[in-house]
């Protein structure tokens, strides 16, 4: 057990650079108390002294703000950064290395009997005010974001965000519909400020497919244009002129005025 302590008490040096020395962490770190009270508080509950673990914890929640039921199993080098209203429940699991800020709640969604909270594998870091909600698995290595609402499965790796929470991945591979609009909005000179492909937005949708149509329509001006050079020699331009006069880059104007009202009668 005090191997285990000495392990805890490097986490906290490890996460959290206002930590100075072993023996402020020892006595000023709410984290650190409610884990040594819990890993007594849960070798009672193993050995079905439960009321007494019970009592433990509930000493525990008033002592240090941080409420962890004694049948939670949590492992090792373990990290509560502030710690008031952490609420950890009887089925939750915690792997190694996992850090969590205050207000996190893991909790369930269900009254029924057997596994209803969260498992959170090793490395996961949980922002403040998150819920994860439900008796589901935080992949290893995932990241919840500052008050997200978490109810179903985060893949490995992952970050999730909002509420309720959708996924941002470091890897995600691009579709080539996602290259062609973006290199056709860089050559047009679009840039969607604050915008990442990876947001699930209904503006950003709307943008995209307002991208998708100017295109179209490009193209099938194009078309236009090369089969009356066919008809008409003289309508053929030299490639270093400007492909197009300012007549009819006024008519593509139009045309693209016409498609975003289009577009917006669409969507209304």
């Amino acid at each position: 057990m005090f191997k285990q302590l000495k392990e805890d008490i490097a986490a906290v040096f490890a996460r959290d650079p206002a930590a100075r020395n072993t023996f402020e962490v020892l006595t000023t770190y709410p984290g650190i108390h409610a884990l040594i009270m819990h890993r007594m508080a849960h070798e009672l509950w193993k050995k079905e002294f439960k009321t007494s673990a019970r009592i433990l914890s509930s000493v525990s929640r008033f002592a240090t703000g941080i409420e962890i039921h004694p049948g939670a199993k949590i492992g090792k080098r373990f990290f509560i950064d502030h710690g008031m209203g952490v609420v950890i429940g009887e089925t939750a699991e915690i792997g190694d290395d996992v850090t969590l800020y205050h207000g996190v709640t893991l909790g369930g969604t269900t009254w029924n009997k057997g596994k209803r909270h969260p498992t959170l594998e090793d490395g996961v870091v949980v922002g403040a005010g998150a819920k994860i909600l439900g008796p589901f698995t935080v992949g290893k290595g995932a990241k919840v974001g500052s008050n997200a609402v978490v109810t179903k499965e985060v893949p490995e790796g992952v970050t999730a965000v909002g509420n309720p929470a959708r996924y941002i991945q470091k890897d995600k591979q691009v579709s080539d519909v996602e290259v062609r609009r973006r290199d056709y909005a860089q050559d047009i000179g679009f840039e969607a400020y604050a915008a990442s492909q990876n947001q699930t937005d209904p503006l950003l949708e709307g943008i995209r497919v307002l991208l998708d149509r100017m295109q179209n329509n490009e193209v099938r001006m194009n078309t236009l244009c090369q089969r009356l050079s066919l008809l008409d020699p003289t309508f053929k331009k030299q490639k270093d002129e400007q492909p197009y006069s300012d007549e009819e880059l006024k008519i593509l104007e139009e045309i693209r005025r016409e498609c975003e009202s289009q577009s917006k009668q669409s969507k209304v």
